[in-house]
């Protein structure tokens, strides 16, 4: 009996420790739950200031996207438009959720002479409208931002800043060319009126008649020029092809290279690139260099013609083996009316800048006195938006 009490007194013993241990276990395990419903309740606060902010911040983008005068479309990675604020729809129209930008392009827009500029497609009855169309690098997972502004009052202001310097630069030069005209000028009537001699013999008289017609002639050149000067940009576009456009210059200028004894070489790496630009304006600018290519070689030169290809230009280039134009010159050449030639008119280089210009390219001289000279004109390639 004594024994069996001994025992129950042990077994009471150990529970009563295990009964403290529990105890022990059970306040630190109710400290840690305090701890982490604090911790908890702070994440809480913090997220839920965070949640604020974020709310805050978005509205605050939603408002300025709204208020932007400028269009945002939000392309995804299929190219099709998944967002757009006001402005864009009032430029682009309705619908544009879900379309993709392609589609847009095609049915809402014609392409211009400049790169990211566009015609919004109107009734005939309402004035065009211009567009400009930016875009973003494309992020991680291949979305992009296009950012689209009406600059059709900008450019309307802008042409005419352009005809106003063209009107200032003739009115400048007017004595000039009037001194250009009145020499032909007076040279025809010179020859015209010996024309009218009975003393001639059918020999001279067709010698002056010739030279009459060749003044007369130059009297038109310059007159075109005129013309062709106060024009400025022209709008009539069509596909070019730069191999095409190599071979009719080619065709055009060959037999003055063979008339003033020259090689004529060209070299066409443009690998059947093509331009949507006016035709017939760009043609007369590069035949304009050429012609001054040929003006500035001697019997037995070489006059190269190239076309390249850059990452974002076509390259077309004339190379001749002239004396070289001095670089003090070289920032006049394409000032209007000023010529180095005491039979030139001074607007042929003024009109082929231009010409390149209104066509969003660039023309730019590289010469050194005994060295010859190269005329370079860049054009940007045609990209998709």
């Amino acid at each position: 009996m004594p024994a069996d009490q001994e025992q129950l007194q042990l077994a009471f013993a150990a529970f009563n420790e295990a009964s403290e241990q529990l105890s022990g276990v059970y306040q630190e395990l109710q400290h840690q739950v305090a701890q982490l419903t604090r911790e908890l309740a702070l994440a809480n606060g913090e997220l839920h200031k965070q949640l604020i902010e974020k709310e805050y911040l978005s509205q605050q983008l939603s408002f300025l996207l709204n208020a932007l005068p400028g269009g945002v479309v939000a392309l995804n990675v299929h190219e099709c438009i998944e967002q757009v604020n006001p402005a864009a729809v009032s430029i682009l129209g309705e619908p544009l959720l879900g379309l993709t930008w392609q589609q847009v392009t095609q049915e809402r827009l014609s392409s211009t002479t400049l790169m990211n500029e566009w015609h919004l497609k109107t009734p005939m009855t309402a004035n065009q409208r211009r567009i400009r169309v930016e875009s973003s690098a494309t992020d991680s997972v291949g979305r992009r931002i296009l950012l689209v502004n009406d600059i059709t009052e900008a450019y309307a202001t802008q042409e005419q800043i352009r005809r106003n310097q063209r009107l200032t630069s003739m009115g400048e030069m007017a004595a000039n060319l009037a001194h250009q005209l009145r020499t032909p000028l007076s040279t025809a009537l010179l020859y015209a009126n010996h024309l009218g001699s009975d003393a001639l013999t059918p020999a001279e008289r067709h010698k002056f008649a010739t030279k009459t017609i060749e003044r007369l002639h130059h009297l038109e050149h310059l007159t075109k020029d005129m013309l062709r000067f106060v024009k400025g940009e022209t709008t009539q576009l069509e596909n070019v092809v730069i191999s095409d456009l190599l071979a009719e210059l080619r065709q055009v200028i060959e037999p003055q290279m063979i008339q003033f004894n020259l090689q004529f070489i060209v070299h066409d790496h443009s690998n059947a690139e093509s331009l949507m630009t006016n035709h017939q304006a760009l043609c007369g600018a590069m035949i304009s260099l050429l012609e001054n290519a040929i003006q500035a070689s001697s019997p037995g030169d070489q006059i190269v013609l190239t076309s390249d290809l850059e990452a974002e230009n076509i390259v077309l280039s004339v190379h001749d083996d002239g004396p070289g134009i001095d670089r003090a010159l070289q920032e006049r050449l394409f000032e209007p009316f000023f010529t180095t030639r005491s039979e030139g008119t001074g607007l042929g280089l003024a009109i082929v800048r231009g010409v390149i210009q209104s066509m969003g390219g660039s023309v730019q001289i590289n010469s050194l006195p005994n060295a010859g000279s190269e005329f370079v004109i860049r054009l940007p390639r045609k990209k998709g938006d």
